[in-house]
């Protein structure tokens, strides 16, 4: 019966409770979105490298090495010679390693230079190792693999070709023009920066370098010379950083401490699980502010819910003493108000997560594509329950003002009413 009533009197003023429920909407999705979106960008910030024990490289901060060796961001300080890097893989800990070269780009994209175990050892997100959307790894000297996102934004198949520019910067005027590169595989997208890399081999990245020890261009071996070399002469003198996988977890910390101890040159192992916990405690500030910002803006739509309802009280005096009329106590009407905000609450709530999961779904090809995130379209975990329970709790208890209200009145007025 009171359900009934309170489902009736919100009907007889939709117009208000609409416009109501859809401030609440917006409101509840706002907050659920924004923490859905933190915890789905931490968990792929934090997955965007797994499987891998140690990352290594020159002695200068985990989380400048995490940046340039994983997220491309930034310079190394230094390089490391390939001797330490051949006398560390030798270990009897180390299982496999992933040497790169950073440093050249191709139209604003980073290039690296690497080895096919590459796309044999290198993880992402729950243990997924990389897939070819066509193609596959590269054979020839001059073939080049590229992300996902780089062959989306330049349009990018097989057998085009591609010119490496010298340096890091996002506009070169010098590049190896004369050695170009054939694209032979594609990468599926991983929402990681693999998707915005372009591959070459490490015997590449030397032959297109040679006539350039000085920085500046030289005179370049043509293609066939290059081909017919020693392979030798091909061999990387030096290497930015490698990922090193080890045959025991319990191996992991003695092969960091041997490497931190390293006498031939400073090196650096770090961990990449706890080097990308610094790195997110460094920007997780900012994720708590949208947080408290969102709840702010819940807390404000309630507060308005709430005047809407005490403003609507003097409106609805006759509806309250024909209710007493008719034999209604004073607490059924402090309880109709409670109801009346326990409906609309309820049904802002699913509204919101409906528009949470709607908008999920259609952003989620743009997030991967342009921002390199995926974010899951499961948008109701346990920890939501937890968040409606409090919305529902919060609302209920700014419910009680015009509930009181109501229920005082109900106890003074009679039939008559003032004008």
């Amino acid at each position: 019966m009171k359900m009934v009533l309170a489902r009736k009197s919100l009907w007889n003023r939709r117009g208000t409770v609409f416009l109501t429920l859809i401030s609440l909407t917006i409101s509840v999705a706002l907050l659920l979105g924004i923490d859905h979106l933190r915890k789905e960008a931490r968990n792929s910030f934090s997955q965007t490298i797994s499987g891998t024990d140690l990352i290594i490289g020159a002695r200068a901060g985990s989380t400048n090495l995490l940046l340039y060796s994983v997220f491309r961001i930034g310079n190394p300080t230094n390089n490391i010679t390939w001797q330490s890097y051949q006398d560390i893989a030798r270990q009897s800990a180390v299982e496999w390693t992933i040497p790169i070269t950073l440093g050249d780009t191709h139209r604003g994209y980073r290039v690296i230079g690497t080895n096919n175990d590459y796309f044999e050892y290198f993880r992402y997100g729950r243990t997924n190792n990389l897939t070819f959307a066509r193609g596959g790894p590269f054979t020839g000297l001059f073939d080049a693999v590229v992300g996902a996102e780089v062959a989306r934004a330049l349009g990018y198949s097989l057998g085009d070709q591609v010119v490496i520019n010298h340096g890091g910067g996002s506009v070169s005027f010098v590049n190896h023009g004369d050695l170009p590169f054939t694209i032979t595989g594609i990468l599926a997208p991983t929402g990681t920066p693999v998707d915005q890399s372009v591959h070459i081999s490490l015997e590449a990245w030397e032959a297109i370098h040679i006539g350039w020890e000085t920085g500046m261009p030289g005179r370049t071996p043509s293609p066939e010379e290059i081909l017919a070399m020693d392979p030798d002469r091909l061999q990387p003198d030096q290497l930015t950083a490698f990922f090193v996988g080890v045959r025991s977890p319990v191996q992991t910390f003695a092969l960091q401490r041997a490497v931190n101890n390293y006498r031939s040159e400073p090196l650096q192992a770090v961990l990449p699980g706890v080097a990308l916990s610094e790195l997110w405690q460094m920007i997780g500030m900012v994720e708590n502010v949208l947080l408290l910002i969102a709840l702010l803006v819940l807390i404000a739509t309630l507060i308005g819910m709430t005047t809407t309802l005490l403003a609507s009280m003097r409106e609805r005096q006759r509806e309250m003493a024909i209710l007493r009329a008719l034999g209604a106590s004073p607490w059924l009407i402090f309880m109709l108000i409670e109801l009346e905000v326990l409906l609309i609450t309820l049904l802002g709530l699913l509204l919101g997560s409906v528009l949470l999961w709607f908008s999920v779904t259609v952003a989620q090809p743009m997030l991967v594509n342009e921002f390199g995130l995926f974010i899951s379209t499961q948008v109701w975990q346990p920890y939501t329950l937890y968040y409606g329970a409090g919305v529902l709790g919060l609302a209920l208890l700014l419910g009680l003002m015009p509930a009181l209200v109501a229920y005082r009145r109900a106890l003074a007025d009679g039939l008559a009413v003032t004008r």
